[in-house]
């Protein structure tokens, strides 16, 4: 496609605008940055409002704008799995995370590990949900990536060798720079202007472009009938659409045991700030419907068809659906607007995961086994540094690893990172499973999980037979209650063979 100069210059201006933003962050709420307290969580001090935003600029990233339309696009109905299960995580949330709030405050825990390693006085087990969440968090920063990329090349700017990377390289090393020198107060900042940015640009698309189809009815006649409902399953399913509904649940009780969802939660500044958003994020929710229903959009007015975009089309299966819909929609002005919400929806996720991988990296491994006497401003440093790091892996991880191989990982990031649950989780509540089999459990559910995932080819509901049907089910709830089954049978084993770690947290630092 030929480049459009009107929407390369409005995109520009916006990034640019962005950049500066996250550059003078570091001033706002100003707090000494040799601290990880305050360069990885911003001193706890955000309260209900910039939370709100940051989290769910943390949560609905620019590859949530791409994927999830993109898939309605693709697949029809399935994709809507989104919604139902972005509703369902709030009560969780509601319930759980305000009381991990509590107790990392009264501990000054800025990780989950730290408080598996509080609670259970396990660094071992610890280590394994540290490790965990920075693996889990990988493939989802470079994955990040193709929302720029899609947008990158709807403008027009295209290239052969490395000079076709080179936008996105540009745009990871100002994301690199920010995030270095003001920590998490960057990505907050930024997450007012990209969410105000990214509600414009839907209310804007699902008002306009349903008048110019001619209204929804004839936006929804247009998908083809096997789309818009969805397939019940196998014959031999005991339960119809359980793939569906265990694909919402599993999802849900995962999303916010990753760790830049925890690091958003942990720089709250106060338990009712981290309740309040429970309440309010659903209004994301909202959003994400709107969004996924772009994909029925941009099939209705036949982007696929279009010969402008077939170029477009071969090089991002899919994922182009929703930036053609937008050019072809809109003026050139508008493009540049939208396309620039997309590229910052993702520049603020991908920095508080990669400051989310550091606090991780920092306090859990580094501190923990490799240097348990640095000081807390070699700490800081440290976090910094692997900040880079995580960030730069990632880009070479999407530059050099073919695409599908990228989202196949995705696809196991739930899979791995629900494995945490019984630890975070349960141990809010009760500390009676044993550490050592909390480990065997997460262990268990990894290695079947991962494989179950492989030799499935990544997709993410794998049939579990049940005599002589089967249950379709999520991979990552399956395995998660076989993580539950193995930590249950063997907690009475290892407190009768070996000695309880110490438990460092008290009853009132939950309440």
């Amino acid at each position: 496609m030929p480049i459009d100069w009107t929407a390369l210059v409005v995109f520009v201006l916006l990034f640019v605008l962005i950049a500066a933003l996250g550059f003078v962050a570091g001033r706002w709420r100003r707090g000494d940055l040799d601290l990880i307290e305050e360069w990885g969580l911003a001193g706890s001090r955000f309260g209900t409002v910039v939370t709100w935003f940051l989290l769910g600029g943390d949560l609905y990233t620019a590859y949530t704008f791409i994927a999830v339309p993109a898939l309605m696009f693709g697949a029809g109905a399935i994709a809507f799995f989104a919604v139902p299960y972005t509703i369902m995580v709030y009560p969780f949330v509601f319930v759980v995370f305000p009381r991990l709030w509590q107790v990392a405050r009264h501990n000054g825990y800025i990780t989950a590990s730290d408080f598996v390693r509080g609670r259970y006085g396990s660094r071992w087990l610890a280590l394994a949900v540290a490790v965990t969440g920075i693996v889990a968090t990988m493939p989802y920063i470079a994955l990040q990536l193709v929302g720029i990329q899609v947008v990158i090349a709807g403008l027009g700017i295209e290239g052969a060798g490395w000079m076709a990377d080179l936008p996105l390289v540009i745009a990871f090393v100002v994301l690199a720079a920010f995030t270095y020198a003001s920590g998490l107060r960057a990505p907050a900042a930024i997450a007012i202007v990209k969410d105000t940015l990214i509600w414009i640009t839907v209310i804007a698309a699902v008002v306009v472009i349903p008048i110019q189809l001619g209204g929804y009815g004839k936006i929804f006649a247009a998908i083809p009938p096997a789309k818009l409902l969805l397939a019940p399953g196998p014959a031999n399913a005991l339960l119809p659409y359980s793939g569906y509904f265990t694909l919402a649940l599993g999802s849900a009780l995962a999303l916010f045991l990753y760790p830049h969802a925890m690091t958003g939660v942990l720089s709250a500044s106060s338990r009712g700030a981290v309740s309040r958003n429970a309440a309010l994020l659903p209004a994301y929710s909202f959003l994400l419907a709107l969004i996924a229903l772009l994909g029925f959009m941009a099939l209705a007015i036949g982007v696929d068809k279009a010969p402008q975009f077939a170029d477009y089309a071969k090089a991002y299966p899919r994922n182009f659906s929703v930036p053609a819909l937008f050019i072809a929609v809109f003026p050139s002005w508008f493009v540049g607007v939208a396309f620039a919400a997309v590229a910052i929806g993702a520049l603020v996720p991908a920095a508080i995961m990669s400051i989310a991988a550091a606090n991780l990296w920092t306090r859990n491994i580094y501190k923990e086994f490799v240097n348990p006497t640095c000081t807390p401003a070699q700490e800081s440093q440290m976090a910094k540094v692997v900040s880079l790091v995580v960030k730069f892996g990632a880009l070479v991880f999407i530059v050099f690893i073919p695409l599908q191989y990228a989202i196949n990982l995705q696809l196991l990031g739930g899979v791995w990172i629900i494995q945490t649950l019984p630890a975070v989780v349960i141990g809010l509540y009760t500390r009676w499973l044993n550490e050592k089999a909390l480990l065997a459990g997460w262990l268990v559910g990894i290695v079947i999980g991962t494989g179950l995932a492989a030799a499935q080819g990544f997709t993410p509901v794998t049939a579990v037979p049940v005599g002589s049907y089967v249950l379709p089910s999520y991979t990552a709830l399956a395995t998660l209650l076989l993580n539950f089954v193995v930590a249950i049978v063997l907690t009475p084993l290892f407190n009768a063979t070996a000695a309880r770690g110490i438990d460092e947290t008290r009853v009132e630092h939950y309440t």
